[in-house]
């Protein structure tokens, strides 16, 4: 015979399993420290520093 299964619990087992994994995505999401938080916005800011460098003004070679 096959096992018999409260589903009302069943389904509270699973919410909490779901729970879980996302609570462990979060913390590998958005669980970094203050100092890892500054250096990738520290290199953010870098690469768009210098993107923009290379970026062509049109405005300067406009024939009137």
């Amino acid at each position: 015979m096959a096992e018999i299964i409260n589903l009302r619990m069943a389904r509270k087992h699973k919410a909490r399993a779901d729970k879980a994994a996302q609570a462990a995505q979060n913390r590998i999401s958005f669980g970094r420290t203050k100092a890892e938080k500054q250096l990738s916005a520290a290199q953010k800011a870098l690469a768009d520093k210098k993107i923009a460098g290379h970026q062509r003004d049109d405005k300067d070679q406009e024939t009137p």
